[in-house]
């Protein structure tokens, strides 16, 4: 830190707040810590009485905040993604569209990891919406070194940390099982359900079919909606350990990859999510147990949004969710803005 003549003082760093007074009309800080003084600046601070300031000395092997938020961002920045001026070191990046947040896990915690470094997200996997905030990012103190930030940028590699990925537009063909409904002794109260979810990222009900109860029923059901092309099937009902329900021996049946039959949350843990290989892509077919017809968040809304941004699930996500993966059941339900499926 120096002390020179503010004339002098033009691209040089302030070391603290300098604050203008002036009565009845504001009191605040006109130039905040950190600012680059420029041409225009010289009058204000003049007028404000500062003849002298004191400035960081300059130093070719340090850089100021703001260029150091320029690089955290320039590795952060994906797809989809735009972001704020440097703000007092900190740059913010938003979601220029509806999609899913996609986060390099292991590279941000390797970053973070590193001293004076800090990037805040939300969550992995987080359905967002257009012009919100996904992350910010500063460095801790006013200058950082050079070659700390080369280090941060050589850890970070060479494809962006954050991606927001677009919904697709999916055919989806929704199998809807049970003896009851199929005879029309109750009405079907799931499928409105899932449409209505569906609807949250884009989607509709291309097609549409009622079954009974036997296995061998809903495989042909299944078969019938790979024949027509679709990107997705939902299957409903029969997904319990009761020995009439049977939907997930005949989506094995099909010839789908089952990943996964139960999941670690609740409401959801009789949840299947299987993929069937087709010649150009991969189908993902679920089965949903009851709950999701009348708990307001479950593991489908968890898992819906990835699917529907053509992001695949393993079984390592699935089980993943065991922390995070039990619902309080909130009067008012928050949902993606908890902890759930976090």
């Amino acid at each position: 830190m120096k002390e020179i003549k503010t004339t002098e003082a033009i691209g040089h760093i302030l070391c603290h707040d300098l604050t203008q007074i002036i009565k009845g009309v504001t009191k605040d800080a006109r130039f905040r810590k950190g600012h680059v003084i420029t041409e225009e600046d010289i009058p204000v601070l003049l007028s404000m009485g500062k003849e002298h300031l004191f400035v960081w000395e300059n130093n070719e092997n340090i850089l100021h905040e703001d260029d150091a938020a320029e690089i955290l961002r320039a590795v952060c920045q994906g797809p989809g993604i735009h972001a704020s001026a440097p703000k007092e070191g900190k740059i913010e990046l938003i979601a220029q569209y509806d999609g899913v947040l996609k986060i390099d896990l292991e590279r941000l915690d390797a970053l973070n990891d590193q001293d004076e470094i800090t990037i805040a997200t939300l969550p992995q996997y987080m359905p967002v919406k257009s012009g919100m905030k996904l992350a910010g990012m500063r460095v801790i103190p006013l200058v950082i070194a050079k070659e700390k930030m080369a280090h941060a940028r050589k850890t970070a590699g060479d494809k962006p940390l954050l991606e927001l990925c677009p919904y697709h537009h999916l055919k989806v063909g929704v199998i809807t099982t049970g003896n009851e409904v199929y005879k029309g002794l109750i009405e079907d109260t799931f499928t409105p359900v899932v449409a209505a979810k569906l609807q949250k990222y884009g989607l509709e009900i291309h097609e549409h079919r009622l079954t009974d109860d036997n296995p061998q029923h809903t495989l042909t059901h299944i078969r019938e909606l790979l024949q027509l092309d679709m990107d997705m099937i939902i299957c409903t009902g029969g997904m319990s350990v009761d020995p009439d329900d049977r939907t997930p021996a005949a989506i094995k049946a099909s010839g789908a990859e089952i990943v996964t039959y139960g999941a670690p949350v609740l409401p959801g843990a009789m949840f299947l999510l299987a993929y069937y290989q087709s010649q150009s892509k991969k189908v993902p077919i679920l089965g949903l147990p009851g709950c999701v017809m009348y708990a307001a968040t479950t593991i489908f809304d968890i898992v819906l949004p990835r699917l529907a941004a053509g992001i695949p699930v393993s079984r390592r996500d699935i089980r993943r969710l065991g922390a995070g993966g039990l619902c309080m059941n909130c009067p008012v339900c928050h949902y993606p803005n908890c902890s759930f499926g976090k």
